[in-house]
């Protein structure tokens, strides 16, 4: 026996993730995305959510070190590692995109 998933599973995986995608674009204001995030998510999740969001944005100002980003976001020094390996190196680029099309938006 694999530790893999059947495809059946994975399929399935991949369309909740969709389906889920799907919702959150159909939000217009920020408070349905608050109504919708509350109900989805419990307030630890939103905090951690809310903790990586603020150091991206802090990491990306490049102003201040690890450690200060950690004290003030209140994020640990491995979330923030973490965040700024995503920020950097990964091929997802989510951090980058967002950060890139909220500087052209104000």
């Amino acid at each position: 026996m694999t530790d893999a998933l059947p495809r059946q599973a994975v399929n399935k995986a991949a369309d909740d993730r969709l389906a889920l995608y799907d919702a959150l674009l159909c939000l217009q204001t920020p408070q349905e995305v608050d109504a919708f995030l509350a109900d989805l998510c419990t307030p630890a999740e939103l905090r951690a959510f809310a903790e990586r969001w603020a150091v991206a944005r802090l990491l990306d100002q490049r102003l201040q070190s690890y450690r200060e980003i950690a004290l003030e976001a209140g994020a640990s020094p491995t979330t923030v590692v973490r965040v700024a390996r995503f920020l950097k190196d990964m091929d997802n680029n989510g951090y980058r995109l967002v950060l890139d099309r909220l500087k052209t938006k104000a």
